[in-house]
């Protein structure tokens, strides 16, 4: 019994490390395309990956971009959202994304689709770059 009360906290640490995000449920190892939002096609380029544990990367019209993805999958999080400066003629649709990205609550993976959405109805759709 003595050794089952020393072993469950160490049970417990190791599942710290573990990912649980939306990327260890199939988002992993892909380059996600946008595709639409809130059922409008996405007219500009804007990529999302899930590099390692924890983070996002990718490229919105204009700059690439990282931040931290904190919440575990069903939930979607992102917090410290930092991107490149560069100036382009796509900057008022890579502004929207960004607002769209930071605004998503929920995740879900099914095969090559990507569905971000929140409790706002609002909804991001991603497609699996082939």
């Amino acid at each position: 019994m003595l050794r089952l009360i020393l072993i469950l906290p160490a049970l417990a640490l190791l599942q710290c490390d573990r990912d649980e995000s939306v990327a260890a449920y199939g988002a992993a190892d892909r380059t996600w395309v946008l595709q639409e939002v809130n059922g409008q096609p996405y007219e500009a380029s804007a990529l999302l990956r899930f590099p390692e544990d924890g983070r996002i990367a990718g490229n919105a019209p204009c700059n690439s971009y990282s931040g931290t993805l904190t919440a575990p999958y069903p939930w979607f999080e992102i917090t410290d959202l930092t991107a490149t400066r560069a100036a382009c003629a796509g900057l008022e649709a890579e502004g929207f994304y960004f607002a769209a990205l930071l605004a998503m609550t929920q995740s879900e993976v099914s095969g090559d689709v990507l569905i971000l959405r929140n409790e706002d109805g609002y909804e991001m759709v991603f497609k699996a770059a082939e």
